[in-house]
């Protein structure tokens, strides 16, 4: 049992922790000291620059509100690749709530070398700073083989950004939402950020082109037992047609065909993108 002594300890050490690391120490975890903490990590030294600039594309602080977060959270990421919101949600849950990164399970028969490149470098991102990264829990993710990315119903958010397209692809998309499910409390939320197709777009051009129809993704949702609670434009950008030679991957931050038409795809941005909020009901 904590003492009182003990906990003013406690917590005046973690406010020194914070204060060195130049981020916010919060005294609760309602909406006010929500935004603030969102502000001060976004604007901290510890992000990378060339990340912080595609902020106006991805509406960070807008969507972690609109999906719920709070700094209290036991929260999952899904595939978080080199780090960009690992950046943000590391050292905004890592003194009230517990940071699961679920990373590509590279263990997998087939997996490429790039990928255990890019894993290596996430590694040594979170080695280098163990002042904000020391507590992220790292697990590994591709169902249906490899889904103990945390402890069944003990999540509160699970979050993914831009990757159900890749499921739609493998083929695995129905048992990774599957996996969502089951590591979320009941009442728990699922945020996804994914390229949006026209309505109607056919299956096969979805998958050609990385952009996938509202209908699709929350039917694979609805399937999983989830319920869908609201959709944002957050992420919306009436400048992108979806029709491009190369897919999604034609516009930034990709630009697939190099210098060719290149001030015309920045023009456009990155892509419109559907922002998603389910949640696993209660009993």
């Amino acid at each position: 049992m904590h003492t009182i002594r003990g906990l003013a300890r406690k917590t005046s050490a973690g406010m020194l922790l914070l204060a060195v690391a130049g981020l916010p120490a919060l005294s609760g975890a309602d909406g006010p000291n929500v935004e603030a903490a969102l502000d001060q990590v976004m604007a901290g030294a510890h992000r990378d620059p060339k990340n912080a600039a595609r902020d106006v594309y991805r509406h960070p602080k807008q969507g972690l509100i609109f999906f719920g977060i709070r700094p209290d959270m036991t929260v999952v990421e899904v595939w978080p690749s080199g780090g960009w919101w690992t950046e943000i949600l590391a050292p905004l849950l890592r003194d009230q709530g517990k940071y699961y990164a679920a990373w590509y399970a590279t263990q997998a028969s087939g997996t490429s070398d790039y990928a255990r490149e890019q894993e290596q470098k996430f590694d040594a991102k979170l080695a280098a700073r163990p002042d904000l990264y020391g507590k992220v829990i790292k697990t590994h993710l591709l169902a249906p083989e490899y889904v103990d990315i945390a402890p069944r119903g003990s999540v509160d958010l699970v979050l993914t950004f831009r990757n159900v397209h890749n499921w739609a692809k493998a083929g695995n998309a129905q048992a990774m939402f599957k996996t969502f499910y089951d590591v979320l409390k009941p009442g728990g939320n699922l945020g996804v950020v994914d390229h949006r197709a026209k309505p109607g777009t056919a299956f096969q051009r979805q998958i050609d082109s990385g952009y996938l129809t509202e209908a699709y993704v929350i039917g694979l949702a609805e399937q999983a037992g989830f319920k869908l609670v609201e959709k944002s434009e957050i992420n919306a950008n009436p400048k992108d047609t979806t029709d491009h030679p190369r897919g999604v991957w034609t516009l930034p931050p990709t630009l697939a065909l190099g210098d060719v038409d290149r001030a015309k795809y920045l023009a456009i941005g990155e892509s419109d993108r559907m922002t998603l909020k389910f949640v696993k009901p209660l009993p």
